[in-house]
């Protein structure tokens, strides 16, 4: 699975101070926009594209449901608003192509109930083994690591889809334990396009560790004190992670409720 489009739709990496460490010492994505308005209480990077993804999904959602041509309009001017607010998070600097980013959205439109914008499903494996490690991958489109995910294909389970996309990303063959996680991937910092990340606890009963040759750059198992970078979203999943690979009894992580939704505190889990 890829989580990496056109038009910056890129996961969110924090600078490297060295190349390993646990998630504590790396620290999370610079919540400051680039274009760093000083006034206090300017919006994150995180909200701003919350907004921006929320519009366009509440545009695209009216532009598959209305036959008014004048609704239609101001649904287009709702897309080109979107846009721009992802191009003030790239800065103005070009990165973004906001005609081409409304394009793309008004392709993606349907009609009537297939229409309807929703976030998109990825399932992830958190896959221990004996030693207390658990199994990472380097995404060869972005750099980043992460625990084996891929999105939810249609015709499978969300369980029949993690023993697909590990096997098939990793090479190792695993069964599914328990469901312990549903996180939003804009929230989390893992994605910059909308998506739930349903993950599941494994273990491994077989195969051979080899990366994906188009998917993944690397593979490898990693303990808790030897973690590789960046890592995605760690330090909202890793302890819950390492709780469950180590047999502890957890309840299914899950985001916390905003309050206000649109302007509660955005690093709150």
């Amino acid at each position: 699975m890829t989580t990496v489009g056109k038009y910056g739709h890129t996961p969110f990496c924090p600078k490297p101070d060295d190349r390993r460490g646990r998630w504590g010492s790396v620290g999370p994505v610079d919540p400051t926009p680039s274009t760093n308005v000083p006034d206090e209480g300017a919006p994150t990077v995180k909200q701003l594209l919350r907004w921006s993804e929320a519009l366009a999904g509440i545009a695209r959602t009216g532009l598959g449901f209305t036959e008014s041509l004048y609704e239609q309009e101001r649904f287009e001017e709702v897309l080109h608003v979107a846009a721009d607010i992802r191009a003030a998070i790239d800065g103005n600097d070009g990165a973004v192509d906001v005609d081409g980013v409304v394009h793309d959205w008004l392709d993606s439109v349907g009609k009537g109930v297939p229409g309807y914008v929703t976030p998109k499903v990825a399932v992830g494996a958190a896959v221990g083994n004996d030693k207390g490690e658990i199994l990472l991958v380097q995404r060869a489109d972005s750099g980043i690591w992460l625990y084996p995910t891929g999105w939810a294909d249609i015709g499978y389970s969300a369980p029949e889809v993690v023993v697909k996309e590990v096997l098939e990303e990793t090479g190792i063959e695993v069964e599914v334990v328990r469901l312990i996680a549903v996180l939003d991937g804009l929230r989390v910092g893992m994605s910059r396009i909308p998506l739930y990340s349903l993950v599941f606890q494994c273990r491994p009963v077989g195969g051979e560790l080899k990366a994906h040759p188009l998917e993944c750059t690397d593979v490898g198992w990693f303990p808790l004190d030897d973690l590789p970078f960046p890592l995605a979203g760690a330090e909202r999943w890793g302890e819950h992670v390492f709780a469950a690979l180590r047999g502890e009894p957890i309840e299914v992580l899950y985001d916390s409720v905003r309050s206000p939704v649109w302007r509660g505190d955005p690093d709150k889990v």
